[in-house]
């Protein structure tokens, strides 16, 4: 598309300033983003969160070579006023990218197809061009830098001084981070090289009759040369050809750790991007309270050695920060600091490994059925209906994707299903969310059928979601908006949410969508077998449940719900679908808790999936 038909608007909030920075902090995060990458592609929009904006302090304020515009709330285009901020959207377009992970890629995206010679521009998204990729909601790495640090700075900064004496917990999880052990792709060749390294430094050592403290942590001297070359576009010149046999010979575990260089690694990434104005208002802070850095040794460092980076110190004057000049700290004094963190984070990982267990669900079931507890499924209101397939044009049907025939009916059935619950359901005005939309296959039907509802597609993949209104595009319809974000960016309102094979949490996490904005629901889960406790959801959900079930038995039910492929035997997939049954009356009891009616119905034919169970909620 050309520059000149796809304009797009970037829009920030602004709460207030403090300092060098723009608050809330993923504003200032952006805004360094666009310094850094030199990018000037988008209509930059600032939307005031209060009424009394100083325009000329604002302006004073930003990026000096940046033109920036003031929006109130309400003059946002409307797919805007449901998403989070920041969000970009293409002019007069229904395309919509919210959340600051998804537009902070699009940003490096953008700005590296318009200079390809921009190579460190690209770099940022790491390898494989996974960076921050990954939603928060599963991914605690993306949590951490796109939310907690953000959050726990902005907390921190409010707080009274008397009452900042004491490290956030997600800065101290930070600093623990940047001590683990650093996993590279081919790291197996870097670790070698490092070995030869320090041998070579202890031969030098004992021969110059100096103490060899082989095990010490010293300056990443190969790790920094491996990372800085990379930034500067060269090659680090090997200094042989080949490593010597006994180098060669060692095994894999005895290879010497790689420390970090950034907070993803040896290379600099879009995290680092991310976390410098958060840690440098969080260092200021410290800074003008007298407060001793000595338990930070790990973040001082970091922020010492990003500031080297080519252009962080250009797009940072740009930006206004006055980035500090810390001095050279030991790690020694964090220990204790770091050993509480990893006590927690040793709490956490024993809660995960006890997902790990041998044994089968018969026990859980049986002891759920002593306690009248089984499978219960209500008949379906109308198993017969489907869609006249054939009369439909075809931009409509699934079969358009990349899918084999048979895959196509079976997701035409699927689609029966779904799309007769929701039409009991609609009624003319509706917004109806479909959440982890995928490719469209849900949405375009209800948009096409349902010409007086408004219909909302929301997926976190980029691609899934282009080729959703290409298909959008060719059957013109016009009740329809496309959202790339995460579920925690939509806080717009609706009547009816759906999804069809929600993974694992995300099923939970669609149903509560749904009952925080008192809307109807039909989903049907997946990957049963994904489920565990996260920061938003604990197991099992239903007070029923909880006081018969432990989190280990509930996780069992789970492991073996996902036991309904067609090539299994009869009797393990009929376990399947009544773990299957139980997990879902465990989430229908839960919603009934909270004024909900539920109902886990069976989609006709049940061989149209193997994860054929549907909930349909309404609230009361």
């Amino acid at each position: 598309m050309k520059d000149s038909i796809s304009e797009e608007h970037l829009y920030l909030a602004f709460s207030h300033h403090c300092g060098d920075s723009i608050f809330p902090l993923h504003t200032s995060i952006s805004l360094f983003l666009l310094s850094y990458c030199d990018c000037k592609l988008f209509k930059v929009f600032l939307v005031p969160t209060g009424e009394n904006a100083d325009d000329e302090l604002i302006t004073k304020i930003l990026p000096h070579d940046l033109e920036v515009c003031l929006i109130s709330r309400h003059q946002l285009p409307m797919v805007v006023q449901s998403c989070c901020l920041p969000a970009v959207v293409v002019k007069d377009g229904k395309f919509c990218r919210a959340g600051l992970s998804v537009v902070l890629r699009h940003i490096i995206q953008k700005a590296y197809e318009a200079d390809t010679s921009k190579k460190d521009v690209l770099e940022l998204l790491g390898f494989k061009k996974t960076c921050l990729k990954a939603c928060a909601e599963v991914s605690g790495w993306t949590r951490l830098c796109e939310i907690s640090i953000p959050l726990a700075v902005e907390r921190f900064l409010t707080k009274s001084p008397e009452h900042c004496q004491t490290v956030p917990a997600d800065i101290l999880e930070l600093e623990r981070k940047l001590g683990e052990p650093v996993r590279v792709h081919n790291d197996d060749k870097i670790r070698r090289q490092k070995l030869q390294q320090q041998k070579a430094g202890a031969k030098v050592a004992a021969a110059e009759g100096e103490p060899v403290e082989m095990h010490e942590h010293p300056l990443p001297n190969l790790e920094l040369s491996i990372a800085f070359s990379k930034l500067l576009v060269q090659k680090v010149s090997p200094t042989v050809n080949r490593e010597p046999s006994h180098i060669r010979k060692t095994k894999t575990t005895d290879l010497p750790a790689l420390d970090h260089v950034f907070a993803e690694g040896l290379y600099f990434t879009l995290a680092d991007i991310v976390l410098l104005p958060c840690i440098h208002q969080f260092l200021v802070f410290f800074e003008k309270q007298g407060i001793n850095l000595l338990n930070l040794p790990l973040i001082s460092s970091w922020y010492r050695r990003i500031q080297e980076v080519p252009g962080v110190k250009k797009a940072a004057d740009k930006c206004n920060m006055q980035l500090l000049q810390l001095p050279e700290l030991q790690s020694g004094a964090a220990e204790e600091q770091l050993q509480s963190c990893l006590l927690v984070s040793g709490d956490l990982q024993e809660e995960h490994q006890d997902n790990h267990f041998i044994g089968g669900p018969r026990p859980t079931m049986t002891k759920l059925l002593e306690s009248g507890i089984e499978a219960k499924f209500s008949p379906h209101p109308c198993p017969d209906w489907t869609l006249d397939w054939n009369s439909l044009p075809a931009a409509v049907s699934p079969g358009e994707g990349k899918m084999s025939r048979d895959r196509a009916l079976r997701k035409q059935q699927q689609l029966n299903n779904l799309i007769a619950a929701v039409k009991k359901l609609a009624k003319p005005g509706d917004v109806i969310v479909d959440f982890c939309s995928g490719g469209g296959h849900v949405g375009i039907v209800l948009a096409h059928m349902m010409p007086s509802c408004q219909v909302v597609l929301i997926e976190n993949k980029e691609l899934s979601l282009i080729r959703a209104k290409e298909r959008s595009d060719e059957l013109g319809l016009n009740n329809i908006w496309f959202i790339q974000a995460n579920l925690d960016y939509f806080n717009g309102t609706f009547n009816i949410g759906v999804a069809l094979h929600a993974c694992g949490v995300a099923t939970d996490m669609v149903i509560e969508h749904c009952i925080k904005a008192q809307a109807a629901f039909v989903v049907c889960p997946c990957c049963y077998g994904f489920i565990q406790n996260t920061v938003k959801f604990s197991y099992p959900q239903s007070h029923q449940f909880k006081a018969i079930l432990s989190y280990k038995e509930h996780m069992i039910l789970c492991r073996f719900a996902d036991q309904t492929a067609v090539q299994l035997p009869p009797e393990r997939r009929s376990i399947g679908k009544q773990c299957m049954g139980l997990v879902d009356l465990d989430r229908a009891w839960a919603a009934e808790g909270r004024n909900y009616s539920v109902q886990v119905i069976s989609m006709e034919p049940e061989s149209c999936s193997p994860k054929n169970n549907m909930l349909v909620g309404i609230p009361a």
